[in-house]
């Protein structure tokens, strides 16, 4: 996606500014900003620009996602309050993440506000109020089960007077009541193909719905739902497993992609992260990196006879490699590997050109696997779409033999989900919902959950990490919003 910045006042876009065909108004508001067709798509490309913020898909969601899990460690000071799960309300990750997701709802609120009151094509409206919907629930559900209830803002912040900014927090319930209301409707909006909305997968149709409705109600065990919603998405058509999983790596819009947030490669619009995760060269510097793959992924990946994990070949200036990490060889103790190797074009002083996967076809696959098992026990249906991630990575098809309970079937979805999403940003966030599912049903798992994370880095099964802190800014900044347990 171009990037388009808008400017509204300070509170409600905090951006530059591209120049639009339009005589130069005295004050920009949204009242006046928001006038015909052309103000609209602007407004929306500046809520889909929120997304590559640094606190937000830019870097820290995927930092996040990884660093308190078995996949990953590092010795890099500046996430070390994650691998050590010793985070507080201070931690740089927790602001940046809580407060720039705000940004991202408040730039979709106003679209939601405004772009009704255009005039213009009814098609092309609903089609924006549609992926203004979509990205508010995006942005609370990573709010959600991040830090639990959040306050729920449903209108663009316009005033800097503390009484119309503070709100107190809503239950989780109601955070997820209302990312669902905002799907459905965002279902009910958004187009059935690409067509003309897109010629990447940057914006918002039905099926890209569908896959966060998915994972939405995966995440509350809502399983029936959760299947019925993955379904659409594999049944519609649009979309295919890459013949290669190599091939999916740096992301760039192919058929397997459902959505992708889309980066530039220069100061408008780059890539931070490929830059803290690469050795140098290809990176910029040589420093500590984040995200560097644990040596007890690494034997067990080993393991197997796995296209995922399988050497391929050799890495100019470095040494072996696949499609998930790099074992690279330098003088410097700082590129020594292995490190992550999903996103490899050159990152240009923090500046990469890759993009970044939310959601892809075979994520959708396993959900569906995990939420069919869950509901009915292993099935043929479920086992033909846990295959197909299988058999892609050059693995044998396993069968209803092979996988004749519940728990088996659970174990094995997990082990995929651990082997072919590595390093995307979910492992921990699969580890908390295995945690709290184990907590609802009062039942054995024999998958590891973030509560044997916590016991084993802590030294004790504290369930107040299972949420992040409320950042201490906003508590101060908010008289009416309350801290998390345990902090």
């Amino acid at each position: 996606m171009k990037r388009l910045i808008i400017v509204f006042s300070s509170l409600l876009f905090l951006a530059g500014c591209e120049v639009l065909d339009k005589q130069p108004l005295p004050s920009i508001t949204p009242e006046n900003f928001f006038a015909n067709a052309d103000d609209a798509e602007a407004g929306l490309t500046a809520a889909y620009d929120a997304l590559q913020q640094t606190g937000l898909y830019g870097q820290d969601l995927n930092v996040v996602g990884e660093m308190p899990s078995d996949n990953v460690t590092s010795t890099n000071g500046d996430v070390n309050a994650l691998e050590r799960l010793i985070w507080t309300p201070q931690t740089g990750q927790m602001n940046n993440t809580f407060q720039q997701s705000y940004i991202g709802i408040n730039r979709a609120n106003a679209v939601l506000k405004y772009v009704p009151g255009i005039a213009m094509n009814e098609t092309r409206r609903n089609q924006i109020l549609g992926e203004a919907r979509f990205l508010r629930a995006l942005h609370y559900f990573n709010l959600v089960r991040m830090y639990g209830g959040v306050p729920l803002r449903l209108e663009p912040t316009e005033s800097g007077d503390p009484g119309a900014v503070a709100l107190a927090r809503s239950t989780a319930e109601q955070v997820y009541a209302q990312i669902n209301t905002d799907l459905q409707q965002a279902e009910q909006l958004t187009a059935t193909t690409f067509g003309s909305v897109s010629a990447n997968r940057t914006r918002i149709i039905k099926t890209a719905v569908n896959a966060l409705q998915a994972r939405v109600l995966l995440t509350q065990r809502q399983w029936a739902d959760a299947a019925t919603a993955a379904n659409k998405v594999i049944s519609s058509g649009l979309y295919q497993l890459s013949p290669s999983f190599n091939a999916l790596f740096p992301p760039d819009n192919n058929p397997e992609s459902i959505v992708e947030v889309q980066f530039a490669g220069n100061a408008d619009g780059g890539f931070i992260l490929p830059d803290l995760l690469l050795p140098s060269p290809p990176a910029t510097y040589s420093f500590p990196k984040f995200n560097i793959p644990t040596p007890e992924l690494i034997q067990y990946a080993d393991t197997l006879n796995d296209l995922r994990w399988k050497f391929t070949g050799e890495v100019t200036q470095a040494g072996r490699n696949h499609a998930s990490f790099v074992m690279a060889r330098s003088g410097n103790a700082n590129d020594n590997g292995p490190f992550v190797y999903k996103w490899r074009s050159n990152p240009n002083a923090f500046n990469s050109p890759d993009n970044y996967y939310v959601l892809r076809l075979a994520d959708v696959m396993l959900m569906f696997a995990e939420a069919s098992n869950e509901q009915n026990g292993p099935n043929q249906e479920a086992l033909t779409r846990l295959n197909a991630v299988r058999t892609r990575a050059g693995l044998p098809a396993l069968t209803l033999a092979n996988l004749s309970t519940k728990q088996a079937f659970r174990d094995e979805v997990d082990r995929q989900r651990r082997l072919e999403l590595a390093f995307e940003g979910e492992r921990w966030f699969d580890l908390l919902r295995y945690a709290r599912q184990t907590q609802a049903d009062a039942g054995a798992t024999h998958r590891v959950t973030a509560l044997d994370i916590i016991q084993q880095v802590r030294g004790s099964r504290d369930v107040n990490y299972l949420l992040f802190p409320i950042p201490q800014s906003e508590i101060n900044n908010n008289p009416l919003i309350q801290q998390n347990p345990g902090y």
